[in-house]
């Protein structure tokens, strides 16, 4: 019983820390830039899944079609709001922090009250279940993970391959030299922060099948997308990768031979297992340039 739990186990956990990383993505990129810990990334994911659920009951939107739309419209709000809420706060890690908490509830609030405070389910997308052998793969989950690995692929090849992505980073890892260098740092930010806000959207439209929705329904994600970033090292993208998977699987395997409040409890404690021996996180820097 136990070889045939095993693989289940860990395609479980594999779905977690995907839906994990691209939290963690998201938020890692909003930090990195514009040093602002952004405790409202969760409602921003929230916003993706609503945003995915009424435009396929009251529009009929192609599935697909919605996440793409959930992302580009989410992303231009984050683009906005760091236009005009966040613009001011540059460079001002406390400030922003607080005014992130602020925004957070607000969008808690405005979710409740454009839609209600049940909890609503988007309709089943993809159905049928996957026979491997013993193991049986329900199809959702299945395209959770593809879908999330697509993503990740993409902001891959956004961060390497473009010339906003490569400057994204060069300005996370030194402003004073990207700005000698010319880049234009004040169009930068908002551009980085609607990326960021895009990716938690895209997690929100990706895992809302698969779980209720509620306008509170961001706060457990934004708690373990700020985990696997601990976990990782801040501002480090392959160390979002890593601590994603970490985290998935790890609590995968504690909720299946152990309870599910003890994997509640597992980030925490690699959190803190981490920090003792290596402070900055797996691949963190224990200083940033500036």
């Amino acid at each position: 019983m136990g070889e045939t739990l095993l693989p289940q186990v860990i395609i479980n956990g594999v779905t977690l820390g995907t839906n994990y990383i691209l939290m963690a993505l998201g938020f890692t990129l909003i930090f990195g830039v514009l040093r602002i810990v952004n405790f409202a990334h969760g409602e921003f994911y929230m916003l993706g899944a609503f945003f995915v659920l009424t435009a396929i009951v009251k529009f009929e939107v192609n599935y697909l079609l919605a996440a793409i739309l959930a992302v580009l419209a989410i992303g231009l709000l984050g683009y906005l709001t760091e236009e005009v809420i966040f613009r001011r706060f540059r460079d001002k890690e406390l400030e922003g922090m607080i005014i992130a908490l602020g925004l957070s509830i607000l969008l808690q609030n405005l979710g409740l009250v454009a839609w209600g405070p049940y909890d609503l389910s988007i309709p089943p997308v993809f159905t049928g279940v996957l026979k491997f052998g013993t193991l049986f793969y329900p199809m959702e989950r299945l395209m959770v993970v593809l879908l999330s690995f697509l993503l990740m692929a993409g902001f891959y090849l956004f961060l390497k391959k473009t010339r906003l992505g490569l400057a994204i980073q060069a300005i996370a890892q030194d402003t004073e030299i990207a700005r000698v260098q010319g880049m234009r740092i004040n169009r930068l930010y908002p551009l980085a922060f609607a990326v960021g806000t895009g990716l938690a959207a895209a997690a929100g439209a990706v895992i809302g099948p698969l779980f209720q929705l509620n306008p509170w329904m961001g706060i457990m994600p934004q708690v373990k997308a700020f985990i696997v970033v601990i976990l990782g090292g801040i501002g480090s993208i392959p160390g979002a990768f890593l601590g994603g998977l970490i985290l998935g699987v790890a609590e995968s395997f504690v909720s299946t031979y152990a309870s599910k409040a003890l994997a509640d409890l597992l980030g925490f404690i690699l959190v803190i297992g981490i920090l003792l021996f290596r402070p900055s996180g797996l691949f963190g820097r224990s200083q940033v340039s500036r």
